[in-house]
């Protein structure tokens, strides 16, 4: 597994992440992505955290093929931290690749942008998410009561952090 940038060959894979709907309310988007305005988005990025304030690095798996997305967003250079995003071709979850996407970009975080922290917010029904984030060295710091909004009603989201 590695990380690498985004490329306009991953258009398709970018398609299908964010037009995902069973994703969309660990996200706030809600919305479908055009291909159109996904390849402006490509074409666009600088792929500078500090321009952008969010980095995107696709998860490449052993066959060099792209199985995911792994994000770093809402970056605040001023409090060296930022906010982790992850997300998997369904295909592909179960694998091992978002727990060693993790530790690839604990390493990209601590020594190359240099971060403090990195802050999750996830879903409390998402046990696996939450799992695996405390397995990679996060640890509980708040619990959001009525953070996220699904059909059903209201859910609670837990805060994690990861000092670096």
């Amino acid at each position: 597994m590695k990380l690498r940038a985004l490329e306009p060959e991953d258009l398709d894979l970018l398609y299908t992440i964010e037009n995902d709907g069973a994703q969309w309310d660990a996200s706030s988007v809600n919305v479908p992505y055009s291909r159109y305005v996904l390849n402006d988005y490509l074409a666009n990025q600088s792929n500078d955290i500090f321009a952008d304030r969010q980095v995107r690095l696709v998860i490449v798996g052993d066959d060099d093929m792209a199985v995911g997305l792994i994000d770093l967003f809402n970056f605040a250079p001023e409090h060296s931290r930022a906010e982790i995003g992850l997300a998997l071709l369904s295909s592909q979850r179960g694998r091992g690749y978002a727990r060693q996407a993790i530790e690839a970009l604990k390493q990209y975080a601590r020594n190359i942008i240099h971060l403090h922290q990195i802050v999750a917010v996830i879903d409390e029904d998402n046990l696996a998410s939450l799992k695996m984030l405390q397995d990679t060295g996060f640890t509980f710091l708040a619990k959001l009561p009525d953070w996220i909004r699904k059909p059903a009603g209201w859910s609670d989201a837990v805060m994690m952090q990861l000092m670096l």
